[in-house]
């Protein structure tokens, strides 16, 4: 007897795959905003300079936290209810963080970090959303034609920080401002997308494994260690960036200039990523990002030139791109239907675990370890090194292991 399995309509993931773009072009464009800007006001406003990153520490601790919740709403009413709910959460955020830029209160505007953190989880699952109507030739591509709406956000982003930082008396109280408007407007967009909900569990239907089944899986575990390398690491070394800029003696026009190069740097290679995973494999191409966020922490190190700084943060975002669509590809590749929510959420939570406290660490290394901006930036890069041995390690063990038949 034949078995004739229906296919996904491409024709309507296109159509979603066009609003996800969308989405992550304006409503994205808020994270370079924030992440330019985050360590500068927390620089203003804590007492102590160790702390300057804890801002954008906890935007990514409130997406970790956010991750479980945010994909089992997705799970139960659809990923236009989790979207919805991220871009409430983000303009929240940005309402109690420029209240806290205009108190002068620290704990206040740490309090919208968090909130925002919301929106970030959100973000991190338009990546996923591509995916659902797609068909399974089409999805490498869904994923990096979404990821490469970042590259609005991207040109986006640093332009309304340089726009907006400024016009009033308070620093970037502006910006802040900005993205509530940015949130209420884009949220829109969710309107038309045409994702069907998850079919609600029933007896006769497979449950899927558990997630330490799903953990167990070695595809799964090696997209997971990759992802979450490939997402800290970039975090950690673009935390410090502005940082590292600023107190190397350069303006803040020029890191903002560096982190938009980074950014374009991290969704241009979206448009062939797709193509690439296609002809290559994606073990080769993750195990290429892998190599690039190397290069990217020698050519940190050879110097706190300007064009240090370009070119390192250039290969950064190139290196995440391959490793984080690669890994996210594996990942997508590895579960069925009815374990969708529970993967994508643990994986979510895994990841922006550990890119919290690549954040945490990154003020720390840059501000505490050494006794000057130079030696705290040599710092931040130097802590690369275990994990991407971590990560190659774990690639390498997984394309070597005996094939199950």
């Amino acid at each position: 007897m034949t078995v004739h399995m229906t296919t996904p309509s491409d024709s309507v993931a296109k159509k979603n795959v066009a609003i996800l773009v969308l989405a992550q072009a304006i409503l994205g464009s808020q994270m370079p905003m924030i992440f330019i800007i985050g360590g500068l006001a927390g620089q203003s406003l804590a007492s102590n300079p160790c702390f300057a990153t804890l801002p954008i520490s906890l935007i990514v601790a409130g997406s970790m936290i956010a991750a479980t919740p945010i994909s089992s709403i997705m799970q139960k009413w659809g990923r236009r209810a989790g979207f919805f709910t991220g871009a409430m959460f983000g303009a929240l955020g940005g309402l109690v963080g420029a209240y806290g830029l205009y108190l002068g209160s620290f704990p206040i505007f740490l309090l919208g970090s968090l909130l925002t953190g919301v929106y970030m989880s959100a973000h991190g699952f338009y990546r996923f959303a591509a995916t659902d109507t797609a068909s399974e030739s089409f999805r490498p591509k869904a994923i990096s034609y979404v990821m490469a709406g970042g590259l609005l956000s991207a040109l986006l982003g640093p332009q309304l920080v340089k726009a907006t930082s400024q016009v009033f008396v308070i620093p970037f109280l502006g910006t802040y401002l900005t993205v509530i408007a940015i949130n209420v407007l884009g949220s829109g967009l969710f309107l038309f997308l045409d994702i069907p909900k998850p079919e609600a569990p029933h007896e006769d239907l497979p449950a899927g494994r558990s997630r330490m089944e799903l953990l167990k899986t070695p595809a799964i575990a090696v997209a997971v260690i990759c992802s979450m390398v490939s997402y800290a690491l970039m975090n950690l070394v673009m935390t410090s960036t502005p940082l590292a800029v600023v107190g190397c003696g350069f303006t803040e026009g020029n890191a903002a200039d560096v982190v938009s190069l980074h950014v374009l740097a991290m969704y241009v290679p979206s448009f062939f990523t797709g193509h690439l995973i296609a002809r290559f494999g994606v073990y080769k191409v993750v195990a290429a990002g892998l190599i690039i966020l190397a290069g990217a922490g020698a050519v940190a190190l050879q110097g706190v030139e300007l064009e240090n700084f370009f070119i390192a943060l250039i290969l950064l975002g190139v290196g995440w791109n391959f490793g984080f669509i690669g890994a996210t590809t594996m990942l997508t590749a590895s579960h069925t239907p009815e374990e969708r929510g529970r993967m994508q959420g643990l994986n979510d939570l895994l990841v922006f675990g550990g890119v919290t406290m690549a954040s945490l660490a990154s003020g720390g290394l840059m501000n505490c370890s050494g006794g000057n901006p130079v030696e705290g930036w040599s710092a931040v890069n130097m802590a690369m090194a275990p994990f991407l041995v971590l990560a190659g390690g774990a690639l390498l063990w997984l394309v070597m292991r005996p094939k199950e038949a």
